[in-house]
């Protein structure tokens, strides 16, 4: 019996240094997934702090719980970039650095003094991220955007729901969570193409371009036809039955579209003449009469729970599952097993449980180095690493370009 051996990628960014001067939530988790992977991330914050802190509830100690999720293995230095000699002293950790990671609004950056052709001539290898909500390029560049407004812009929202819904969006930050895992793969890239030639380069990571691309399917599907999408709920509109239906105490999603689950769905239901009823006798069929389909299903599925259904169907290899809330997830044995939920711990809120970094393994919780970190939490410990002297820390501090917690 074979067994797939562990991939152990917690320490292979270790020796890369990180300037994280992201806010909210895509940006972040670029800093905070290199930070998992080994690198050492310093999240640079103005005196304010980065504003995810103040999205809430809920709160725990005063910290922002969302704000928390997304700024983990990393430490806080707070500088004023609007002092020269805070600006000084981001051009002296650049030196150092390998990633500048930032999401002002296109030229911000340039702007403070700080912006990638700066810090290139300072530091040729040097890999700028610039995540903002439409690209650093063209018509709408310079246009504010966060996520449910680029769900909504980019035809997401358009998409969600069922034909009687108004318009809806993901709840969860969809949107900032996949541009920041796709920008963390272009990361790694540029780390690549940099060991291979020493440049570095500027990456632009559009919310905009993910928020387009997380809909791959679907778009192609339109660019295909020239149709529009109808709005299906739950259901694939490529498949059926591939949805969610009531059962006696709740709900399950269902996907037997294939041609052999869906025969012995027929036949596990006492419903065989179903499978080649002239309806239903295909995907494309049973796409088209959807509702018809629901209708047989549904009567048929009312009568056992959701756990009853999911016993008989996996014993028959139809693929299903029910439709689980928070309280039910968070009991799950493969949730257990795999070790997804870490403990994190915040000087100011104490521990904070979190999905960790769960790239196929069960490692996540070992990746923890550093809970979320309070705002400047760390400015004069990271000052010393990078070189500067307590003299110098000192005099930086007491013109304000350095804020300390203390």
């Amino acid at each position: 019996m074979s067994s797939v051996p562990s991939v152990n990628i917690n320490q292979a960014l270790t020796g890369i240094k990180v300037l994280d001067f992201t806010q909210i939530g895509a940006g972040p988790l670029i800093g905070m997934q290199l930070g998992d992977m080994g690198a050492e991330v310093l999240k640079i914050e103005s005196p304010g702090g980065d504003i995810g802190r103040k999205l809430g509830p809920p709160w725990q100690e005063g910290e922002s719980v969302v704000s928390m999720s997304f700024n983990r293995n990393k430490r806080s230095l707070s500088v004023d970039l609007k002092n020269p000699e805070g600006v000084a002293v981001i051009k002296r950790l650049a030196v150092q650095a390998d990633i500048v990671l930032e999401s002002f609004r296109p030229g911000v950056m340039d702007k403070l003094g700080v912006g990638f052709a700066v810090l290139q001539k300072l530091n040729r290898g040097l890999i700028f991220g610039s995540v903002s909500a439409y690209g650093q390029t063209g018509p709408w560049r310079d246009k504010a955007g966060v996520d449910g407004i680029v769900q909504a812009v980019s035809g997401l929202m358009s998409n969600i729901g069922d034909a009687n819904s108004p318009p809806m969006k993901v709840l969860v930050p969809a949107v900032d969570m996949v541009t920041g895992f796709i920008s963390t793969s272009a990361v790694l890239a540029a780390l690549r193409v940099r060991d291979a030639t020493g440049e570095g380069q500027h990456l632009d990571f559009s919310l905009y371009n993910s928020a387009v691309m997380l809909q791959l399917s679907a778009v192609a599907s339109y660019l295909s036809s020239g149709e529009l999408p109808l709005r299906t709920g739950t259901a694939a509109p490529y498949s059926a039955p591939n949805e969610a239906y009531p059962t006696k105490d709740g709900w399950i999603m269902l996907a037997a579209y294939h041609d052999d689950r869906w025969l012995a769905l027929c036949q596990l239901l006492n419903k065989p003449e179903l499978a080649s009823h002239p309806d239903f006798s295909t995907i494309p069929k049973r796409v088209a009469n959807r509702d018809g389909l629901m209708q047989e299903l549904k009567a048929l599925l009312a009568h056992k729970t959701s756990l009853e259904w999911q016993e008989l169907f996996e014993a028959a290899d139809i693929i299903c599952g029910p439709i689980a809330d928070y309280d039910m997830v968070m009991q799950s044995p493969q949730l257990a097993h795999n070790g997804v939920i870490v403990d994190t711990y915040s000087s100011v809120a104490g521990l904070v449980r979190m999905p960790g970094f769960a790239a196929g393994d069960r490692e996540a919780q070992s990746r923890v180095r550093y809970g979320p970190p309070a705002l400047g939490e760390h400015s004069c410990q990271l000052l010393l690493e990078f070189g500067f002297s307590q003299a110098e820390i000192a005099a930086l501090l007491a013109c304000g370009a350095v804020i300390q917690r203390t």
